[in-house]
């Protein structure tokens, strides 16, 4: 059983609800699918930034972040992403949860988070490998732009 005490506390709520229902694994997903909001045309219009797109995401998704505020002199997060495949609903349904987790957050604490666990929890282990890869991209570059605001 994961320890997802290293991460925020939104997200770790999150994947412990995932980790210990797996039966609703596929209507949870669908239903965070449901809920994505794509980037604002004020944050990024088509065509997108090529620095912003994943590699190896089957679902061509793009992560954009910007600085909400500051809470002690670090900075506060927002983060928006973009899936261009219309049959993209896992890349839909994380880009959702990490929005609405992460958001909000400072920076530095985003910054250290580890993101192993966040794509198994989530889609299981079962997922293929390019599903996963991107699915993983996605995380990993939400964590870079923490990191990019952090110093």
């Amino acid at each position: 059983m994961s320890d997802f005490n290293h991460y925020p506390e939104a997200l770790r709520d999150v994947l412990e609800t995932f980790r210990d229902n797996p039966a609703d694994r596929n209507a949870m997903l669908i239903e965070y699918s449901d809920q994505f909001m794509p980037v604002p045309e004020h944050v990024a219009q088509r065509p997108f930034p090529e620095e912003n797109h994943v590699p190896h995401c089957e679902s061509e998704s793009y992560v954009f972040a910007e600085k909400t505020g500051e809470r002690d002199g670090v900075p506060l997060m927002k983060f928006h992403y973009a899936v261009e495949n219309p049959f993209g609903v896992s890349a839909r349904a994380l880009s959702t949860i990490l929005d609405s987790t992460l958001s909000g957050l400072p920076a530095t604490e985003i910054a250290k988070m580890p993101i192993e666990d966040i794509v198994p929890t989530l889609f299981t282990k079962n997922i293929s490998m390019g599903k996963g890869q991107g699915l993983l991209g996605i995380a990993a570059m939400t964590k870079a732009f923490a990191q990019r605001y952090s110093k």
